[in-house]
């Protein structure tokens, strides 16, 4: 398990809060994997790093398997090599004078902690077999394509059986198809083993198709946590919707409260939320509705438009919809034939998706913090 209480980190000189971690309080459950998903400067790499030790967190407490490994306030503080953690990099710093073996086998070979050649060989050959590279051992690492030099890197973090394994951005540098399969590896070694891991990303889907559960940060804070169904369905909060990439975001006003739901005015038109609790009638809103919320057709709706333009993607077609002084996207599955330019179109949106959150909700704002210089234990 990994416990931080109030971790804190800032960076002299600086007065704006990226590239900084505030307060933050977070327990991942043993034998999970939890995605840190938010933009570049949220604080999910730097939170990563003081778990592993190669940042020093200011402030609050780092716990990793039950044990203290950072308290600055009692000058505690664990490096990196005595921190029972694998980590894998958004670059794979595989040595290229080295065989795959001897890459792998290399943190076994170093340090106080070292094991003899013949067990390291044989933990690098059980962790290389781990990810589909057995019968890479000999091969000199440079000739491995980038999907299996990335998988050689999981093989070197996992060879040292750790409690924890860490992943910054390991998929960054794939194209799509292998990030998809090196994702795929990822999860089914992680379910393997049974490993608690920290999966930092700024891409949505991977966070999503990955997780056991995803936080989403923004500034140094945590803005939401939850299920990857649940984040994705319906995010509690705006920073969320939005960073998850809905397309279609409606400014309105409640118009009214119904047991059935809200009632929202959007310009000179009016739709329904199921699931929006605590409004009432005046209230400034912003609906989120996703591409699939619409229900599309030739004939009859609730909201008339015009096709502005198609994009076909073999198993659905994406549609830019004009509804007045708005241009939705609506995505529409098993539709062989699309819609023309210029066609009139009917929309109906789903009161059971649509999303209502308060207008201009805004993350709060970190506050500075002191630091004080910790002891190498």
């Amino acid at each position: 398990m990994i416990k931080l209480t109030g971790l804190t980190k800032r960076y002299p000189g600086r007065t704006v809060t990226a590239n900084a971690v505030d307060g933050l309080d977070l327990e991942i459950p043993e034998g999970k994997l939890v995605a840190l998903l938010g933009p570049s400067g949220c604080g999910k790499t730097t939170t990563l790093r003081m778990i592993a030790g190669l940042e020093r967190n200011d402030r609050g407490t780092i716990e990793i398997d039950g044990k203290v490994a950072s308290d600055p306030s009692r000058r505690i503080f664990v490096g990196p090599d005595k921190r029972p953690i694998g980590i894998v990099f958004q670059s794979y710093a595989i040595w290229p004078h080295m065989t795959v073996a001897q890459n792998v086998m290399f943190p076994l070979r170093v340090g106080k902690s070292k094991v003899s050649r013949a067990d390291a060989e044989k933990r690098a050959l059980e962790a290389l077999d781990m990810v589909g590279l057995a019968d890479f051992a000999t091969r000199p690492a440079p000739d491995l394509s980038g999907g299996q030099q990335q998988r050689v890197a999981l093989a070197r973090a996992l060879v040292r059986q750790p409690k924890v394994l860490l992943l910054d951005e390991p998929l960054s540098n794939l194209d799509k198809g292998l990030r998809d399969r090196m994702r795929d590896q990822i999860r089914a070694v992680q379910q393997q083993l049974g490993i608690t891991t920290v999966f930092v990303t700024h891409d949505q889907d991977e966070a999503l198709a990955i997780s056991d559960d995803v936080v989403v940060m923004n500034g140094g804070v945590i803005v939401e946590r939850g299920l990857p169904q649940e984040i994705y369905t319906f995010p509690r909060n705006e920073f969320t919707a939005r960073f998850l990439g809905i397309s279609n975001n409606l400014e309105g006003v409640v118009e009214s409260v119904t047991p059935e739901g809200v009632t929202v005015r959007v310009g000179d038109f009016t739709m329904t939320s199921a699931k929006a609790d605590g409004f009432a009638k005046g209230d400034a809103v912003s609906v989120f509705l996703r591409p699939e919320s619409f229900r599309l057709s030739r004939r009859e709706g609730s909201w008339k438009g015009t096709v502005e333009f198609s994009i076909y993607h073999g198993d659905r077609w994406d549609y830019h919809v004009r509804v007045g002084e708005h241009l939705l996207r609506v995505r529409v599955y098993q539709e062989k034939v699309g819609i023309a330019h210029g066609d009139s179109v009917f929309l109906s949106p789903d009161p059971e998706t649509a999303m209502v959150h308060p207008r201009e909700s805004r993350t709060p704002e970190p506050t500075d913090s002191a630091s004080s210089e910790p002891i190498i234990a």
